[in-house]
Parts: C-alpha cells; structure tokens; sequence
C-alpha cells in the first residue's frame, strides 16, 4: 500500500511538470549578452536568436548587460529562475574567469548553469605593426629571442581570450614580451598602426579589414587549419610556429536546473539555426566556424577551456585586473 501511495504521489507531481514543459514557452525568454553592443559576441548571438525566432515563432528578447569582464551578465542569469525564461551568451573569458576570480565569484562557471550549445569557435590572428621587420611567425619568434623585453603585444584586456593565447606563445617559443591591455580592440588598433605595440591578436573580423588596407600585416592564425574568410592568413605551423590553438568562440547557458526537455529543445532549435546554409554563410563572414553542438558536447568544451587556460594564467602569473 505505500508502495502505491508512493507511485501515484508521483504521478501527480510529474503530471504538471510534463504538461509545462510541453507548452514551454508561454511568454517571451530573456536572452543576456554580457557585452556591449556590436562586438562579435553580440553580432553571433542576435544572428542566432533571430533565426531561431523564425524557425520557432518564438519571443526572445535580448538584453545586453555588459560589465567586469561578463561578470555582471553571468550573475544575473546565474541567479534567475530555473524555468527555461532566461539565456546566457558567454565566451572564452567565462572560462578564464574560473581562474582568474578563484574564489571571487559570485557563482560557479560551472555548477550555476546548464550548458545549451557550443555554437561556433573563431581562431585568433595574429598582425604585427608595419614597423616591425618580420613577415611571418618564425621571423617573430627570432626577433623577440634577439630582443628579450622590448616587444609588446596588445589586448582587449587582461584575461581575453587573445591576451592569453599570446601568453602561451610565449611559453612554448619561450619569449620575453611585454603585455599592455586596453580597454578593447579599437584602441589597441590605433596603437599598432603607429607602432607604439608591436603585436595585437584578435578576431580575424576585427583585424582583417586593417590587414586588407595595408595598414598592419597579418601573421598567422592560432589555428590547426585555414579560417574561411580568411584564407589567405597562414597557420601558426605553416608561418613557422608552434603547434598551437587559440580562439574566442560562443557558447549558449542556461541557469542550472533548468528542465531538461527545455535545454534540449532550445539546444536542438540552436543547432537548426547554425547550421543553415545562412547562417554558415554569415558566420564564414566573421571568421567563426560553426558547431551548434548538443548540451553534453558543450559541457565537454567549456570544461576543457578551463582547465587549459587555467595552465596559461597560472603559469604566466596572470592577475585580473
């Protein structure tokens, strides 16, 4: 008898929660970027959510919460409801900031959020000022040997994807470089072009176009292929360098908890979205390889950003700022 009593407990309690995930969703989903408007976070996710909003008919509204490297985003979705109404865009940096904040977060980059999709990765590109006397990588990597200390090398900021990935250069070709950080990519720009740094890896869509003008000289892409888009950059290996990755890329949270059902069903709408022959076309154009993984394949990638960036930042001693 209370074996029955048990089972059909359960069967009232599932019952509701059966029906309210098949009518998910009801009203519109938050959908936050912690970044500022226009960056390649924000130009992807919008790109993405808009797709699936065709697909689906679906309301998304998306709220761009920037501040203390995503850290301000992160928290409120970190803190929000369960219920399949709330999204998070993050990139390379939430990974880092496992480490970078060990013990100083108000949340677990992990352990607060339901993985959705992994939906694209963009290989960084190394450019160097016009000033500098190298042509490639392996040029580069000579020149600094022969000058220890009196390179410098940009970045968006301290704990950027690309400030790190010039971080683990430097620990395999073992060079001595100086970081600067700035606040973003446009300033670091005008610097190398007046050759006040001498390096500055980015995203291929952010640097290209400077490339192309002939204002500073494109070196190698951190990556184990050609980027489309950009064909014409050689790979770190090909330009004469370490066998090396380094990339920003975007990746799609939800609060931890969240159904199961729902994370699946926005996970399966996300894939559809990215792996259309649009988006694979729009995607091409700024440099990011589409994924569109499952949930359990994006758990897998954010936990091993971590601890590979965990290496570099404690090896390099980097502090956040």
């Amino acid at each position: 008898m209370k074996l029955l009593l048990c089972l059909l407990g359960c069967l009232v309690f599932c019952v509701p929660q059966a029906s309210w995930a098949q009518t998910w969703p009801n009203k519109s989903i938050k959908w936050i970027i912690p970044y500022p408007p226009g960056g390649i976070t924000d130009s992807a996710t919008r790109m993405v959510v808009q797709k699936v909003q065709e697909q689906t008919s679906w309301s998304i509204v998306i709220d761009n919460k920037a501040g203390a490297n995503s850290i301000l985003g992160a928290e409120i979705v970190a803190r929000s409801a369960p219920d399949g109404y709330t999204f998070l865009t993050v990139i390379g940096a939430h990974a880092a900031n496992a480490t970078l904040y060990a013990g100083r977060l108000p949340f677990d980059v992990v352990k607060s959020f339901a993985p959705v999709s992994l939906v694209g990765i963009a290989p960084l590109l190394m450019t160097s000022s016009p000033q500098l006397p190298v042509k490639d990588v392996k040029e580069l990597i000579a020149y600094a040997k022969l000058n220890p200390g009196k390179l410098s090398f940009g970045s968006s900021g301290v704990g950027a994807a690309a400030h790190l990935t010039q971080e683990l250069l430097k620990q395999v070709a073992g060079l001595d470089m100086v970081h600067v950080p700035y606040k973003g990519t446009a300033p670091a720009m005008n610097d190398l072009i007046a050759g006040n740094i001498q390096i500055l890896t980015d995203t291929p869509s952010a640097l290209m176009p400077q490339v192309r003008a002939g204002k500073i000289k494109a070196l190698a892409v951190f990556s184990s292929k050609r980027v489309p888009g950009t064909l014409e950059v050689p790979t770190i290996v090909e330009a004469g360098g370490p066998a090396i990755e380094g990339s920003t890329w975007v990746l799609f949270l939800a609060p931890a908890n969240t159904p199961s059902d729902v994370v699946n069903k926005m996970s399966l709408e996300v894939s559809k979205a990215v792996r259309s022959n649009e988006m694979l076309a729009r995607f091409e154009g700024l440099g990011i390889e589409a994924v569109g993984s499952t949930p359990e394949e994006a758990s897998r990638f954010l936990s091993d950003e971590i601890v590979k960036w965990a290496k570099v930042i404690s090896s390099a001693n980097v502090k956040a700022e």
